[in-house]
């Protein structure tokens, strides 16, 4: 929902960025694979109750998210690029659910379970979309220019991030957060098989 106005506020100075990057020959898939390295990271921090650690390191890794397409935009967009992109994105994604689980597997488990299992709807749904959409020749520049088609929907990357930065800011307020979050995701699922039937409607 937010991604698309946040892109334009942005990307700009990503844009420029990008471009030093790459003049000095700095490659997005590296620029990628440093970012999920840090994401990664995210987990043992918040796993040992270093929220705040955990937080830098999420917000780095969303930074290099950013960079990689800013960086790709100039070099020129790949699909090995799109594929790498976006498939670390996804396990970046359940990283930190999965990481709150393990700071207090009492507390929060069922809420993490909860939240993993909507993500699979969201994902599943955004991807099988993206690739009826790539053979059928469907593109959109809404959410900047990509290596396959973005569907939108109430909860996107922007929205994912403003959770994770609330769990860490206030960690005892994960289980209501992840029970909530995972209700709002399981809606965009919802608008997202209704417009995939309605776009896919035709032969």
């Amino acid at each position: 929902m937010l991604d698309g106005r946040l892109r334009r506020l942005i990307e700009p100075a990503l844009d420029r960025l990008g471009r030093v990057l790459a003049a000095r020959e700095i490659g997005a898939d590296a620029v990628t694979l440093v970012g999920f390295a840090l994401g990664l990271a995210a987990l043992p921090a918040i796993a040992w109750h270093h929220y705040q650690a955990g937080l830098a390191l999420i917000l780095l890794n969303r930074l290099a998210d950013g960079l990689d397409g800013a960086i790709a935009r100039q070099a020129g967009l790949t699909d090995r690029g799109g594929f790498l992109d976006i498939s670390l994105d996804f396990v970046f994604y359940a990283t930190v659910p999965f990481a709150f689980a393990l700071a207090d597997p009492a507390a929060n488990a069922l809420p993490a379970a909860f939240l993993l299992f909507s993500f699979i709807g969201t994902g599943s749904s955004f991807l099988a979309f993206a690739i009826i959409a790539a053979k059928r020749d469907i593109a959109t520049d809404l959410r900047g220019k990509k290596s396959f088609y973005y569907l939108g929907g109430l909860t996107e990357g922007s929205e994912t991030i403003l959770l994770f930065v609330l769990a860490c800011l206030l960690p005892g307020w994960f289980p209501a957060l992840a029970w909530g979050f995972g209700a709002l995701c399981w809606l965009t699922t919802a608008t997202r098989l209704v417009a995939g039937w309605q776009t896919f409607r035709q032969p």
